[in-house]
């Protein structure tokens, strides 16, 4: 069932979410990123969420915005840039959770090519 929560101030689409961003897909203490989708401007708890329910295809952050907020910490509520969660070595720079680190497995249907 699709959820809808705002983290932060944020608000995060998705599948059985939580209060920390983790989704039906991604539940781990771990998975508690969500991604701002380009096709929509919309933060999801993951890319299948997005597929559940959103009525378009997921379209990757452009390079030339790699300097906006895109990504959000489920833990805190803070915002991070494509360049700064990059950066970050998988946990939070704001509150130090810890991010799964393979989510970073994911880059290029997120962010594209590195």
């Amino acid at each position: 069932m699709p959820v809808e929560r705002t983290i932060g101030g944020t608000d995060v689409r998705g599948v059985a979410i939580d209060a920390d961003t983790r989704c039906a897909h991604y539940d781990t203490a771990r998975d508690v990123v969500a991604i701002r989708a380009a096709c929509c401007d919309t933060y999801f708890a993951c890319h299948a969420c997005h597929a559940a329910v959103a009525d378009h295809e997921w379209r990757v952050l452009p390079r030339d915005a790699f300097d906006d907020p895109a990504v959000l910490c489920g833990a805190c509520g803070a915002t991070l840039t494509v360049r700064e969660y990059a950066d970050c070595d998988d946990a939070c720079p704001d509150c130090g959770h810890a991010f799964n680190p393979g989510c970073k497995r994911h880059w290029e249907r997120y962010f594209g090519a590195r």
